[in-house]
């Protein structure tokens, strides 16, 4: 089950060039354009994906920027003095959020990918000479994160129709997503 959407995004992509647009009607104009054009904003969200968070960070630095200056230059009476103090109350959340946005999505999928594989060497490790105790520990240990990951990706992929998403948490619970302000 694969959950990186740059690499649904390609299997889609491919779907679309390979099955669907030569199963679409060549003398249906508009529909050849329609399935070009999904294939092209494929390409493109593929393309852009990943500066997503990037373009996202960098928008909240502007903003937190431009707000610090409104607050340092605006005046006014009622009105504005309530807009600048709403404003200012969220150009603090901004930046507190930004700071805590400094590590780019490559260094968060990389020390993921670094964990995985040293996880994989240690079970290794134990299961050629850990002793019994361990093995035990280890076997249920990776049992439940397994189990625990499993639940994650079921979750992530329910709207795709493979699992009953009565059955599943929604993937917010899974990943201690807060609700919506």
């Amino acid at each position: 089950m694969e959950i990186r959407p740059a690499i649904q995004i390609q299997a889609m992509i491919k779907s679309m060039i390979d099955v669907v647009l030569p199963a679409v009607d060549p003398e249906h104009k508009m529909a050849q354009e329609q399935a070009q054009l999904i294939i092209g904003t494929l390409k493109m969200m593929g393309q852009r994906l990943p500066l997503q968070f990037r373009y996202d960070r960098k928008e909240l630095d502007e903003y937190v920027a431009l707000s610090v200056e409104l607050l340092k230059q605006m005046r006014g009476s009622e009105k504005t003095q309530s807009a600048m103090k709403e404003l200012g109350a969220s150009q603090v959340e901004g930046a507190a959020v930004l700071d805590r946005a400094r590590a780019e999505p490559g260094e968060l999928e990389t020390a993921v990918f670094d964990l995985r594989a040293k996880v994989g060497a240690l079970v290794k490790a134990v299961g050629a000479d850990g002793e019994a105790a361990s093995r035990d520990a280890l076997k249920h240990l990776i049992l439940d994160a397994a189990e625990n990951q499993l639940q994650r990706e079921l979750s992530w992929q329910a709207a795709l129709g493979y699992s009953d998403p009565a059955e599943l948490q929604p993937i917010e619970n899974l990943i201690g997503v807060s609700p919506a302000r």
